[in-house]
């Protein structure tokens, strides 16, 4: 059944998504949404899906698909989490009941990009506005791979994204930028043979909530979910892109839409606002976060040097490389605490993933520590083993008859998990030196005996 659109100005959005959706095409070049969840990427799917219901009633052909990208960047607000993964899940419902060409696509990091494995893994500092790994990594990297993949398979893409020119000054300076008079589609500045069309450029967040509150959702989910949680965060933020179309783009700190660990901002006053409102089990979230913030910049916690052997000492003298073994190993204790602490009301939150536990033990390992490892600290916490890099039985028994001393023993044990790392990460550069150096360390160890 057609949707009755009262304004002309969301009817004339509509109006042009339908004839631009009809436009010629060599290849009939697929739509990509970058859907978040939030107000504006939500607008642009239910208005996409309106005017193509509305191209149907009028006998026209959908040949055009729509993918629907969402990317989950693994420490996303567990509320924004829960809810998200409700509505792909009845927007992949209703395309299939509605025979509407739309795919729903969630994109992940690659392991050695997630946040855990940086911060506690490899030491990187948390993000902040002069060191911001975060949003290239876990979001604009595994969507952009996505678009390259379709890119590849389908000639050319567009992407439609849900900037708005009131959203910011920056967002206008960057549609207006990119723009070419006359044309719907721009160039995409980053992504050869990707263009980009924003549709709902011209609306006003008014007229985004009044969709929002006003016009049925096409997949039948209750909009008022959507507009409680931003009323109970009560921030006036934009969620970080997940699609960039401008290198300004990359820019990001001020997520309601976003991950529970920002550290770029220096109050989460969204997440502080829905602890306030009620929510008691997202204390502890904030607290670890707000943890994170108070100790990055303590020189104790950090390296002399950078991961690649680089100095980093300013001229107070105060440390500036990685985060030391310790306090890494202290950070995953401490995380693993508040998942438990979080999971005693809420069993289905996880904060960190067993993939990201070994990964995490594999990087130890190339750092050389083999003392305190990943599933020392699980079962301290939890008391019961995750699945690790343990040496099996028959392994052990044949080491056992082969050295002649404990510290033989605890040296191959030592390489053979170097070794079996690899299976695990997809670089592998620096293994070889990795084992040299731990031979190295081995002898003068000795030397030193």
């Amino acid at each position: 059944m057609k949707t009755e659109i009262k304004s002309k100005r969301i009817q004339s959005v509509i109006n042009e998504l339908k004839d631009q959706y009809m436009e010629t095409d060599s290849n009939c070049r697929p739509w990509i949404i970058g859907f978040s969840g939030g107000k504006d990427s939500t607008v642009l799917l239910m208005l996409t899906w309106i005017a193509m219901q509305e191209l149907r009633e009028e006998g026209k052909s959908l040949k055009r698909r729509v993918y629907v990208v969402c990317n989950d960047t693994m420490v996303e607000n567990p509320i924004i989490e829960e809810y998200v993964s409700n509505v792909l899940l009845k927007i992949g419902e209703a395309a299939h009941a509605q025979a509407m060409p739309v795919q729903v696509v969630t994109t992940t990091p690659q392991i050695e990009d997630t946040f855990w494995y940086c911060v506690i893994g490899k030491g990187y500092p948390v993000p902040n506005n002069s060191f911001r790994f975060c949003t290239e990594k876990m979001k604009i990297k595994p969507t952009s791979k996505f678009i390259t993949d379709q890119v590849v398979s389908d000639g050319e893409a567009i992407v439609l994204v849900g900037t708005r020119l009131t959203e910011s000054q920056q967002r206008e300076r960057s549609i207006r930028r990119h723009e070419i008079k006359g044309h719907r589609l721009s160039k995409h500045p980053l992504n050869p043979n990707t263009y980009t069309y924003a549709p709902i450029k011209e609306l006003m967040l008014e007229e985004v909530w009044w969709i929002i509150n006003t016009i049925p959702s096409p997949w039948g989910f209750d909009n008022k979910i959507l507009f409680n949680i931003y009323l109970d965060a009560s921030a006036d933020d934009y969620e970080c892109p997940t699609v960039v179309t401008d290198k300004s783009h990359k820019s990001c700190g001020q997520s309601r839409f976003g991950c529970w660990i920002c550290t770029v901002v220096k109050e989460d006053k969204s997440m502080s606002s829905l602890v306030k409102k009620g929510v008691e089990w997202m204390k502890p979230l904030l607290e670890y976060r707000n943890r994170l913030v108070e100790n990055r910049n303590i020189s104790e916690l950090r390296c002399s040097t950078r991961r690649n052997g680089q100095t980093a000492i300013d001229e107070t003298g105060h440390n500036l490389g990685n985060y030391t073994m310790d306090y890494r190993i202290t950070m995953l204790r401490d995380l693993l605490r508040t998942q438990k602490k979080v999971q005693e009301s809420h069993s289905s939150v996880r904060l960190i993933t067993s993939q990201e536990l070994i990964a995490i033990q594999v990087i130890w390992f190339r750092d050389g520590n083999f003392t305190t490892t990943v599933n020392d600290i699980y079962n301290e916490v939890y008391g019961y083993n995750i699945p690790n890099m343990e040496i099996g039985l028959q392994e052990r028994l044949m080491l056992e008859k082969s050295c002649h001393s404990p510290q033989h023993f605890r040296l191959i044990q030592e390489l053979l998990a170097l070794q079996k790392s690899k299976i695990l990460l997809m670089r592998k550069i620096g293994l070889q030196n990795d084992i040299e150096d731990r031979l190295d360390t081995f002898i003068k160890e000795q030397e030193q005996a």
